[in-house]
């Protein structure tokens, strides 16, 4: 799985973003004045940066990232912005201005590297010193496979681990496995840490199976002689090598801010498009069908297991069974206007107020109301590896047939495997193309849209 973000890691990538940004304009415009049309060269270097550091990850530092990566990722990025720039100025200016050119780049990578070191130290300083930003962790594993990352996490305060608890395995290997497990459930552990080499591949499958249901960050310690597949993550803590399992491509933050960017537009554009004057319609219709509230509001989990309102159109008839009872086909409950607002998906579109909102996306899982989470939970393997993400107004799994009601286990299932798929093989695109099926699939009908 992804590394999770710090406490504060959301708030300081999108500062190191405004300061970067602020740097490049501001040197643009006063060592390179010569330009007719300053505004479009600022924007053209703008957008060449923070591609070009989107590639090489360049935002891309965690508690673990050793300054040396940073200066080289520096290098790389200075090397391509430079070349960038120059190409730029060639194809913009009639007169050659590399000396300007060379001056700006140096100056500008200087001062944003210096700002980058600044607040990568002050971060491992504040943790030292104030006990801020710190993960809690657990080891399980014999002491000498779990020895080394126990020293480091000791001997290392200011990258923010506080190691809590060894489970060793050297006798008794199922009760201590065991007591591990319930040990980072009941005190909250954010990450659990294993020895590859002292589990079998069913005690390695049994913790996968329960950081997955229950929302914990889990990693592994492989030995030397142990071949990853392509689909794990290699993270070096100093020298020790470790295993990030599941990697979630929503969690990098360039891939977040694209997606939140995607769910912003494209909401406000149903919302000021379409809901402005389809809401009051639907009130008229609704109301004058059946009494009660023009919006349904349900209690749904959403991303890392919390709960919001989500809201729809209300299709069905004021009961006490609402929160209780999924729909099912021929259900008496809804009404003749929720008949058509069901089949044609209508009943959904509120829900871009909760994208709006930042509490759903366009696309992602479709959140359950609460009354039947807990019993999918228990019922489906790795079912809460759904909350990983926001949820959705549509997914991958609507799109292929697994929407609406869960007649049979399978079903379930089967949307659980397209939701981990869509959360571990993410890209705007996808979203795209899910968004183009939905609206195919409505205007075609779908069977299971009652």
């Amino acid at each position: 799985m992804k590394t999770k973000t710090g406490r504060y890691s959301g708030y300081i990538r999108p500062f190191s973003y405004l300061i970067d940004l602020i740097i490049i304009n501001v040197l643009a415009i006063y060592i390179m004045p010569f330009h007719a049309n300053e505004i479009y060269y600022s924007v053209f270097i703008s957008f060449a940066w923070f591609i070009i550091a989107a590639n090489l990850g360049f935002y891309e530092v965690y508690r673990y990232t050793k300054v040396i990566s940073i200066l080289n990722c520096t290098v790389k990025q200075g090397i391509l912005f430079t070349l960038f720039c120059i190409a730029l100025e060639y194809f913009y200016s009639e007169t050659s201005n590399q000396k300007s050119v060379a001056f700006f780049v140096v100056s500008t990578l200087l001062l944003i590297l210096a700002i980058k070191l600044f607040i990568y130290y002050f971060l491992r300083k504040f943790r030292v010193l104030f006990g801020g930003n710190f993960r809690t962790v657990v080891l399980l594993g014999n002491d000498i496979n779990v020895k080394p990352l126990k020293a480091f996490f000791t001997e290392n305060p200011d990258y923010g681990y506080k190691l809590i608890k060894v489970f060793t395995l050297e006798d008794h290997k199922k009760q201590r496995i065991d007591d591990c497990l319930s040990f980072a459930l009941e005190n909250k552990m954010d990450e659990i840490y294993c020895s590859m080499a002292d589990l079998s591949d069913s005690q390695i499958n049994e913790i996968i199976n329960f950081a997955d249901n229950n929302l914990k960050t889990l990693k592994f310690i492989p030995n030397e002689k142990q071949i990853l597949s392509r689909s794990v993550k290699f993270e070096y803590y100093d020298y020790i090598p470790v295993i990030s399992l599941r990697n979630i491509l929503q969690d990098e933050t360039l891939n977040k801010i694209f997606k939140r960017v995607f769910d912003l537009v494209f909401s406000s554009l149903i919302i000021i498009g379409i809901l402005s004057w389809l809401t009051p319609i639907l009130a008229i219709i609704i109301k004058w069908e059946s009494k009660g509230p023009l919006f349904f509001i349900q209690k749904r989990n959403g991303l890392n297991y919390k709960e919001f309102n989500c809201y729809k159109f209300r299709s069905m008839e004021v009961n006490d069974k609402a929160d209780l009872d999924l729909a099912s086909k021929n259900d008496i409950r809804i009404t003749k206007v929720g008949k058509f607002i069901r089949r044609t998906s209508i009943d959904e579109l509120p829900q871009f107020f909760n994208v709006f909102l930042g509490e759903m996306s366009v696309v992602g899982p479709r959140p359950h109301m609460v009354s039947v989470t807990n019993i999918y939970a228990l019922k489906v393997d790795k079912f809460m590896v759904r909350h990983f993400v926001k949820p959705g107004i549509t997914g991958l799994a609507q799109t292929k047939g697994f929407r609406g009601e869960v007649e049979t286990d399978e079903d379930i299932i089967n949307r659980v495997k397209y939701d981990i798929f869509y959360m571990e093989n993410w890209s705007i695109l996808l979203d795209i193309k899910i968004i183009f099926n939905t609206i195919f699939n409505t205007l075609k009908g779908d069977e299971k849209a009652y």
